[in-house]
């Protein structure tokens, strides 16, 4: 592997945020998207402080490698249900309200052969297979089957 090769192997994602994701300047970043290559599989993991339940998240899956994660930060249950008014003079985690993550793997999958994972520390991971075009088998055809020069059998 050349340096340039190298360089881009280890480039950022882009990643795209909007609604709570774009507004959370301080604390823990909502939308971090770490991404692993193996031989047959891609992993990401996308954190998600605030998101308190799997249930408040929908991850789609495109066959181009796309993803977007759709979700919603969740409010402090102690600040929802007390009946003192508490105002936050620092805010430290993702404001409550819906999100989107968009980012692209390096390349194509199966979005039908991938195993999410939430985990209780807020980080979401996601194992996705890479897709693969069935090879063909040459067995049988005749030396020059691929140039078209081969004459049909009899």
């Amino acid at each position: 592997m050349n340096s340039e090769e190298c360089a881009k192997s280890h480039a950022k994602p882009v990643v795209t945020l909007t609604g709570t994701a774009e507004k959370c300047a301080i604390g823990p970043p909502l939308g971090l998207v770490d991404i692993g290559n193996s031989e047959n599989a891609y992993l990401f993991r996308v954190a998600l402080p605030g998101v308190r339940h799997k249930c408040n998240i929908k991850c789609d899956i495109q066959r181009e490698g796309r993803v977007r994660i759709e979700g919603v930060v969740t409010e402090s249950e102690v600040l929802k249900n007390s009946p003192k008014g508490y105002e936050m003079k620092v805010q430290q985690l993702s404001p409550p309200g819906p999100f989107t993550i968009s980012f692209n793997l390096p390349g194509p999958v199966d979005p039908r052969l991938c195993s999410p994972h939430f985990r209780a520390d807020g980080i979401l991971e996601v194992i996705v297979l890479k897709y693969r075009i069935p090879l063909a088998s040459a067995e049988g055809l005749p030396e020059n089957w691929y140039n078209g020069s081969f004459l049909a059998a009899p």
